[in-house]
């Protein structure tokens, strides 16, 4: 994979994590896993354990169900944004580093893309649900679909 395509990677699976924190790195711990990233020779290497795969898929599922919840955070507060930053931070470094670039700048694009992610998420979220007249929890599935799916997808072109 080329470098700039190694670098949107990055950036794209931190707007995933800005959707919804921990898909972001159950998608990536399940692409390491299944071989899509190659993280063998990374200092992310347990990402793909299965150990680290079942962790953060079940927190993962936990966080689908407590999103539904009045008492969550907003994603755009600091509650709910460091999650987002950080875990999108992991997995861009993550997929840099399957892809032969820097760690470093790997992990800045991927917390750039959680922050996006969890504003644009925000807005779209919330003017779909005005626009369109249906309850939150509509968008909120559909969102958690689009966390999911798109960020199986992104990574598994990798």
């Amino acid at each position: 994979m080329e470098h700039p395509q190694v670098l949107l990677f990055a950036f794209l699976i931190g707007v995933v994590g800005g959707l919804r924190a921990l898909t972001a790195p159950a998608v990536t711990s399940w692409a390491s896993y299944l071989g899509w990233l190659n993280l063998a020779n990374s200092p992310l290497r347990s990402m793909g354990s299965m150990i680290t795969v079942a962790f953060f898929t079940i927190l993962a599922c936990v966080e689908l169900v407590t999103d539904q919840l009045p008492s969550t955070p907003a994603r755009t507060k600091p509650a709910g944004l460091i999650p987002r930053i950080l875990l999108g931070g992991l997995c861009g470094a993550a997929v840099a580093s399957a892809g032969g670039q820097s760690l470093a700048l790997g992990a800045v694009l991927g917390a750039v893309g959680g922050v996006a992610g969890a504003f644009a998420g925000y807005e779209v979220r919330t003017r779909l649900v005005k626009a369109l007249g249906v309850p939150d929890f509509v968008i909120a599935v559909l969102e958690d679909a689009v966390a999911i799916g798109g960020g199986l997808l992104l990574l598994s072109r990798f």
